[in-house]
């Protein structure tokens, strides 16, 4: 609980302070293990802080609000509504001069120092996985290492950023941390640096967990979404699901479909593809997370200025079997739900030879589609018709609560103006401040 955010929210409706005070005591004693005297004075010192930074007119200080909640837009959850808030943040940033800058909504960052292409990456940890603090090390990591490798790049170091709640155990922190180091040393990339804080300080209550994990690699042949072209073959492999698989066998209860997810398939796959003389011919690499191939594939699309073209039965063959059928009695739709496969974008014969690399390790891979030119647009081929394969609004639901959220709609033309304004607002801040500090 945001106590800090209680209180503003409350003081801002015009609710006098001590009933304020008084019912935020409560809720501290809910949560923490305090007296009831001491909530009350815990509750009073925060008023006294919100009521010291509330009504500040400093423009470095206060912000445009969109009027738009994260949650209402969409954004983390991997549809439209993020896309769209990622393509702001992109906007933002503006032109950076990087290789490959986040102008390509690609999965990771690239610069040239030294005559070498820089590549770096960062994810989240599943926000679900709080209580489950090992898998959340093991996945994450495992994420931010296929970003570097989809880029082409072989990593070097490992770096984290791990964020518990007041009241959560310390043991979090060492057991996220094993995680994080279980998939570092089996993939030989160190952990080498990396921050430990708590999330809010003294604002925020209960035992919340959330982080992340980034990577450094380094390449010679970078292999960035944009680089798809006409004729390109899309080779996908078998997928058994990474942070959000195991959230969805955890959360419904199959939890025996957990383990299906602790494997370093992708990362040996994608070694043993750079450790090759294929990786210069292949142009494109990504990995199926963002929303599922509904979320990817639309991004490629966007960002090659292509036709996208997906067999929908094909696809469906490299799900892990398990992890399939999990989906199929929740109902979930597997194109939009990250597999956490990769995808590999290059001519005919290369593919080919990429299938016959990775079957030499025990990979399975299948040929999922092709690129062409014309209308930039994701096509899904079902039942050997095609039709539009775009990505909803936010990733298929694959928890209980997700399914409930996901049946509230809101206008989200009217959210993108609100969003679209406060993003201006942003850039001109920037603008300003930038002036002033340049002396111009």
């Amino acid at each position: 609980m945001d106590v800090e955010g209680y209180a503003r929210r409350n003081l801002e409706r015009g609710r006098a302070p001590q009933d304020i005070i008084t019912d935020l005591a409560d809720r501290i004693v809910e949560i923490k293990k305090i007296n009831y005297e001491h909530a009350l004075n815990f509750a009073h010192a925060v008023l006294v802080e919100v009521q010291a930074t509330s009504n500040l007119t400093a423009d470095i200080l206060k912000y445009e609000k969109a009027g738009v909640s994260m949650g209402a837009f969409g954004v983390g959850s991997r549809g439209t509504g993020d896309f769209y808030a990622h393509r702001k943040i992109a906007e933002i940033i503006g032109t950076s001069g990087a290789t490959v800058g986040v102008e390509d909504m690609d999965d990771a960052g690239v610069v040239q120092a030294g005559g070498q292409f820089i590549v770096c990456t960062v994810d989240g940890m599943h926000s679900r996985l709080s209580d489950f603090p090992y898998l959340a090390g093991f996945h994450v990591t495992r994420a931010t290492l296929r970003d570097c490798y989809v880029m082409g790049a072989r990593p070097v170091m490992l770096f984290s950023d791990i964020h518990v709640a007041d009241d959560g155990d310390v043991a979090k922190i060492f057991d996220y941390t094993a995680g994080v180091t279980t998939v570092g040393e089996l993939t030989g990339v160190p952990l080498v640096s990396g921050s430990t804080l708590r999330i809010g300080g003294d604002m925020v209550i209960g035992d919340r967990m959330t982080g992340c994990v980034g990577t450094v690699g380094v390449a010679e042949h970078i292999t960035a979404r944009r680089l798809a072209a006409d004729g390109d073959l899309l080779l996908m492999t078998e997928g058994a699901g990474g942070g959000t698989i195991a959230t969805t066998a955890l959360y419904y209860g199959y939890h025996d479909v957990v383990d299906r997810t602790i494997n370093l398939t992708f990362l040996r796959a994608a070694d043993k593809i750079l450790s090759s003389d294929l990786l210069g011919s292949i142009h494109a690499m990504t990995d199926v997370t963002n929303g599922g191939l509904r979320g990817d594939v639309h991004e490629m699309a966007k960002t090659a200025g292509l036709r996208f073209v997906v067999i929908e039965d094909t696809v469906q063959d490299l799900v892990d079997p398990m992890v399939y059928r999990m989906l199929m009695d929740l109902e979930i739709d597997p194109l939009g739900v990250s597999l956490d496969a990769m995808l590999i974008i290059a001519p005919p014969d290369v593919i080919y030879q990429v299938q016959s690399l990775l079957s030499g390790i025990g990979v399975k891979s299948l040929v999922v589609g092709k690129v062409e030119a014309g209308t930039p647009e994701p096509v899904l081929i079902r039942d050997g018709k095609e039709e539009p394969f775009n990505p909803r609004f936010r990733e298929a639901a694959y928890t209980p609560l997700k399914k409930l959220v996901e049946k509230e709609q809101q206008d989200f033309e009217m959210m993108t103006q609100k969003v679209d304004h406060a993003a201006k607002a942003a850039i001109a801040k920037k603008e300003r401040v930038i002036q002033k500090l340049s002396g111009k």
